[in-house]
């Protein structure tokens, strides 16, 4: 039995890919078909995927063609696959001519030739004119624009007159000062445009609530841009943790902090520490131990001049069997580390945990201890605007649920009002 093996996205599967692998059975008897995993798309730069993996593999599984499906998951697994499913001919498309010719020393390598006039591309191409416009922190807009630019189909627009973007756009990027984000995404929303703004995009429960029905009625998109929550590692450390690898979660810490901003000593106009960090930092913390906590106290460091500026403000949550502290600063300097603390172990996310590529699992026998490596283009900025994409083409949920959302909103609703918040000056 000569047996073959082949490799691929298969994303938006079309005839062309079909042909394909019907030629590829026809050279042999049993043909295996590798279907790449997401995080090896993501490293060979295929970030404009539209389809999971498992949809990936239903759209193989669907054509009867393949008699073995696996999953393409690292580098150099094609040598191994060959070695260990016994192979006898690898192939692919002709547009890799010569790529796989190293192979030739553990089989034959046949090049086929691609059907002409389809590709997935092209048919991302056409699917994705999704017009965006950016609008409020320039430095903001600026890096998402330039990270917008690598998804595929998405037309960024030069307008930065939101009621010219409100009326020239399918979309819009809002990153104005928090205060202002309600009114805008409430006019954009009414306007027709799906919407991902920078989180909270309201500051109280209730404007947070409206804003999330308008999207839903208007049949829109509307999603918090928090960057971390599109991390790979981020979502890979989330998975872990609901495998019970280090117990029950007991504990969360996540500190954000950053001195920047404050460099020519003023703060007159200036987001203070809750609201430059506090969406961010309490991420893992809802999304890990839920958003059902039963208490959270706000002790806040405030600058002398009183202008509203937080220099430090410090969160601590308790839940029914489990707590969280989440310290952020824009005039003090900490380790800006994440850890999460359980039965059996602890997971450690160095500094700057919010934009991590890496995180360890850390027992108490130390040789049990694991490193975890995933690659983050971007900060995970334009594995946003990639779901932001799917969600609008696919109606596929965004990384950050709305329970998430509308908690964050009524945390800052409470830290703007001052009640049961204990200020030091």
């Amino acid at each position: 039995m000569t047996k073959v093996i082949t490799y691929g996205t298969y994303d938006l599967f079309h005839y062309g890919h079909k042909a394909l692998l019907e030629r590829a059975k026809a050279l042999g008897d049993y043909l295996i078909v590798g279907v790449t995993g997401d995080d090896f798309d993501k490293n060979r730069g295929k970030i404009n995927v539209h389809q999971s993996l498992m949809e990936r593999i239903e759209n193989v599984r669907r054509t009867g063609i393949a008699d073995e499906i696996i999953v393409e998951e690292y580098e150099g697994q094609k040598i191994d696959d060959i070695k260990r499913l016994g192979a006898d001919i690898f192939t692919v498309g002709s547009d890799w001519e010569g790529k796989f010719d190293y192979l030739n020393d553990y089989c034959k390598v046949v090049y086929l030739p691609r059907t002409e006039g389809v590709s997935s591309s092209q048919l991302r191409s056409e699917i994705q004119k999704i017009k965006t416009g950016f609008i409020g922190d320039e430095d903001l807009c600026k890096k998402h624009m330039k990270e917008a630019s690598y998804v595929n189909g998405l037309v960024l627009s030069d307008e930065r007159d939101f009621n010219s973007i409100l009326k020239t756009c399918d979309a819009v990027y809002i990153s104005s000062h928090a205060k202002l984000r309600y009114e805008m995404v409430k006019s954009a929303l009414e306007a027709g445009l799906h919407v991902v703004c920078e989180s909270p995009f309201a500051l109280n429960e209730a404007d947070a609530k409206e804003l999330i029905a308008l999207a839903k009625e208007r049949n829109l998109v509307l999603i918090d841009a928090i960057k971390t929550a599109y991390s790979t590692a981020y979502n890979r450390m989330l998975l872990l943790l609901k495998t019970g690898e280090i117990g029950r979660v007991m504990n969360v810490d996540a500190v954000c902090t950053s001195l920047h901003d404050l460099q020519d000593g003023r703060t007159e106009g200036k987001q203070g520490s809750l609201f430059a960090w506090g969406a961010t930092a309490l991420l893992p913390v809802l999304q890990i131990l839920g958003t059902n906590y039963e208490d959270c106290g706000i002790t806040s460091f405030f600058s002398d001049t009183d202008t509203g500026f937080d220099l430090f403000t410090k969160l601590d949550f308790t839940y029914g069997n489990a707590s969280a502290t989440v310290k952020v600063g824009k005039g003090v300097k900490s380790e800006g580390s994440l850890v999460v603390s359980g039965t059996k172990g602890y997971v450690y996310v160095p500094a700057p945990w919010w934009k991590t590529d890496y995180f360890e699992v850390r027992k108490e026998n130390a040789e049990e201890n694991r490193r975890f490596f995933y690659r983050l283009d971007g900060e995970g900025i334009r594995y946003m605007f990639v779901n932001f994409v799917n969600s609008i083409e696919n109606k596929k949920l965004s990384y950050v649920d709305d329970e998430v959302s509308v908690r964050i909103s009524k945390i800052f609703e409470r830290f703007e009002s001052r009640k049961n918040v204990r200020i030091i000056k």
